[in-house]
This record gives C-alpha cells, structure tokens and sequence, in this order.
C-alpha cells in the first residue's frame, strides 16, 4: 500500500506539467483495471502508478456514460479500455470536480460528440480562472454543456443515475453520482479511502462542508453499497464511517491548539494528528497538510507550505 502511494505523488508533477509524460514512456509500467460492479457499470482505476482519479462507465443500449476521465497521458490506455467494453463512442462524460487529474482529458472528448456534465460552479471556474494549476480558463471543448445547480437525474441503460451537489467539500462544485438500483456511487474526492483526504481550500471547499458531504453519502449507503472514491481502491460503508471518525477527531485535535491561541506551526510542532500517521499520510495530503489545512479552515487564515494544488 504504501509503495503504491509513493507512486502516486507523481499526480503532483503530472498536475503541473501533464504532457511531460508521453503514453509510450508510461505504458510498460502503469495500466488500467477494469472491474465490473453491476451489469453494463465498471470501475476503472491505475495500476502501478498514479493515472488521475477513480472512473466509472455505463455501457447500455441507450450509450455510453463515463464518470472523469483521468490525467491526458493516459488518454490512451483509457481509450483501449473502454473500447474493450464497447465500441461506441462516450456521450456523456460528467465531471466529479474540477482538477485536472479527473478533468484531464476533456478538451479530447468534448471536441468529439461527448457532452460533458457538471456543477454549475465547476464550469464557471474553468470558465473564469481554468483548472487549478492550469495557465488560465479552459478551452471550449473542455467545458460542460450541460450544467446544474442542485440535483440532477440521468436514465439510461436502465439505470436511475441521480446527481448530487455538495457545497463546499472537496471543492465548491462537487458532484457526487449514486445508482440507486445497482446500490453504486461515485464520491468523486469526497473519498479519499484510507487516506487523510485533500480539501482544497483555494477552490471552495472546507473542512465542515467536506464532513457534511461524507455525512450525506453516508446516509445514503448500506453494507452492501459499493462506493467509488475518487482515490483509493473500491470503498464500502464501513471504510466512509472510518473517514468520517477520523476526520471528525482530528477537527476536535487541532481546535484544543486553536483555541489556546497557538500559531499555525506551533500547533504543526504539537503533531495533533500523530496517531492517524502510520495509516493516512500520504504524499499529496501529509500529515502536516493536513494539519495546516484544519487549522486554516478554522482559524479563516491562508493554510501556510503545505498547502498546494491538486
């Protein structure tokens, strides 16, 4: 587990410099595994390094839906592994949120016949300021073309698909995707399983809405409900539940330094989260960012180093 995560804090170059990596240098050493969760619905994650978020797709009658689409090196390897499920072309593709590591490969479907779904939010920002760590606002093909701003339903291949907004979590245009009849849903980065999650402060999301988004996914899980993460192999309640305890926890563990009046390193040099180390820190979200990412979301201050894109 952990040499896997070592390998995944390559998303932290490829978010900056996405195209470094061309698919021929990469093919040898990282795939992609393509689980079937329900009939006609599949989850589709990297193997041996880090390719961008969990993707989910639907193959029916009615077409193709596809949940992110990953970072652009790997457009490639996505394309071989969809069409070993269909040979049809992706007509909806919905974004989860915005960063590029589940966005990456928009602008290639989007200038096709895909049309891409998302928050209403989502697409103002790529339309205003572009993907976090991107040079300015995205391309045409990039954006959504359909877009909403609370709940939205798909129904196609038999499946009910409903589309949940949730405000102020991961980012301020989360979209979480749960199939109700196949009991799946996709959490986007509101998941993180097994590691300290990234709740990026800079794009609108917060500690409290992230809590509240993992709560209302909760509440709509049973034991046998499969969850995607947006990172993280396939999650199940009782790994949702343990995200939350400890999210929870470490709130209660930075506030006791907060309200003493500590500094934001002086509560880092306490280590208030030092027993959730071993098991959650990881290379994009430390134990240190998390840390500071509590802290600034408490204290409303700029988060300090540890803070950074995703």
């Amino acid at each position: 587990m952990k040499a896997a995560l070592r390998k995944m804090c390559l998303s932290t170059v490829m978010a900056i410099a996405p195209m470094a990596f061309s698919h021929s240098v990469v093919a040898d050493e990282i795939s992609l595994k393509t689980t079937e969760l329900a009939p006609g619905i599949y989850m589709i994650q990297g193997v041996g390094g880090f390719t961008g978020g969990n993707i989910l797709l639907s193959v029916g009658a009615d077409g193709v839906v596809m949940i992110d689409d990953g970072l652009p090196p790997f457009l490639g390897l996505l394309q071989d592994s969809v069409k070993k499920l269909t040979d049809k072309n992706i007509d909806y593709l919905i974004n989860t949120h915005i960063h590029g590591d589940h966005t990456g490969n928009n602008a290639s479907y989007g200038a096709g016949s895909t049309r891409i779904v998302a928050h209403e939010n989502m697409r103002h920002q790529m339309v205003t300021n572009g993907v976090p760590g991107s040079a300015g606002p995205a391309p045409a093909a990039a954006l959504p073309v359909i877009t909403f701003s609370d709940k939205m339903a798909f129904h196609l291949n038999g499946a009910n698909a409903q589309l949940l907004h949730l405000a102020h979590a991961h980012t301020n245009g989360d979209t979480a995707v749960y199939f109700a009849k196949e009991n799946i849903i996709h959490t986007g980065d509101v998941l993180f399983n097994g590691l300290f999650p990234y709740i990026d402060l800079g794009s609108g999301g917060t500690v409290a809405g992230y809590l509240a988004a993992q709560k209302t996914i909760l509440g709509m899980a049973d034991e046998k409900t499969k969850i995607i993460p947006g990172h993280g192999p396939l999650a199940t309640k009782a790994d949702l539940s343990a995200s939350i305890n400890m999210l929870e926890d470490s709130i209660k563990r930075v506030k006791k330094w907060v309200k003493k009046g500590l500094s934001e390193d002086e509560v880092v040099a306490k280590n208030p989260l030092k027993k959730y180390h071993d098991k959650w820190n990881w290379g994009i979200t430390t134990t240190e960012k998390m840390t500071r990412t509590i802290y600034a979301d408490l204290t409303g201050k700029p988060a300090g180093k540890a803070e950074h894109k995703h």
